[in-house]
């Protein structure tokens, strides 16, 4: 075993943007960062990696075909480790999350638990799955909302709809994408259920209610954020039509629209984060 498999596994990048997602929202709601803000990026940062790691726990038979240089299959973790060390993350994510309020404990413990109903079950049973992880993304910024209160939490909604969607869509086409290592791996998944031509098609619909919930912050802050969030917008219909030309999850992988998405999302937290601290 190798430390860097640790850290790899982990997925750092896309925790540590978790976390920021959290902050990101707490500014939305009020406007301001305080230092205690520090403790949401902590609690979803840890959860979060935690989550990517017991993922990689059960899904270790399918990333042999499917991510065969992840740390697992390629054996710079062992599968007793990383079960060890998620358990680890989850349970100090949950006690800094007891330095916040009831709500966002509240919010830490439900995702801890459906994060690892995801990855032992829920990831293969179709659409279900694609809905709770897109849940569980979205949910970073009620989390950030309701360090706020009900309030916060409240406001924040329309950020976390926006997400939620374009989250179904990304999880479905990353379903079509490895359809082959699911069906080795014994999963059931919308692609293998459908095909992956169909299942492209419903990524775009699902893509337009992402669209269609992102101008709701436009009674917030006006035409600066809506020229913003109009570049964002297509590129995240860009992506889902570069998935719609394809029949075959090779064509899918080299299209790249499952990260043309994810770029897009990225960019709607820097459009985000600039209106809420410039307008």
């Amino acid at each position: 075993m190798r430390l860097s498999g640790f850290l790899t596994i982990t997925r750092p990048t896309n925790s540590c943007v978790a976390g920021l997602a959290a902050i990101v929202a707490y500014l939305i709601d009020t406007g301001t960062v305080i230092p205690e803000t520090l403790l949401l990026f902590a609690v979803v940062a840890l959860i979060t990696a935690a989550g990517n790691v017991i993922n990689d726990f059960f899904d270790a038979k399918i990333d042999v075909i499917n991510r065969p240089d992840r740390p697992i299959p390629s054996g710079k973790v062992s599968r007793g480790a990383a079960r060890g060390f998620a358990i680890t993350l989850f349970l100090t994510g949950i006690l800094v999350s007891f330095f916040t309020n009831s709500l966002c404990i509240g919010i830490a413990i439900i995702n801890s638990f459906l994060l690892i109903g995801y990855a032992a079950k829920l990831k293969s049973t179709p659409l279900l799955g694609n809905i709770t992880v897109a849940y569980l993304s979205a949910s970073i910024f009620l989390f950030g909302g309701a360090f706020n209160g009900w309030t916060g939490l409240i406001h924040i909604i329309p950020i976390a709809v926006i997400t939620f969607f374009a989250m179904v869509s990304r999880e479905l086409l990353k379903d079509a994408e490895d359809i082959e290592g699911d069906l080795a791996g014994g999963a059931d998944t919308v692609p293998i259920r459908i095909g992956i031509k169909k299942t492209t098609e419903i990524a775009l619909v699902i893509t337009f209610f992402s669209v269609a919930a992102s101008f709701i912050p436009y009674f917030w802050w006006g035409g600066w954020y809506l020229s913003g969030i109009i570049v964002v917008d297509v590129i995240i219909i860009f992506a889902a039509f570069r998935g719609l030309q394809c029949e075959t999850s090779s064509c899918l992988k080299a299209s790249n629209a499952s990260s043309i998405l994810k770029a897009g999302m990225f960019a709607s937290l820097v459009v985000f984060t600039l209106s809420a601290v410039f307008i």
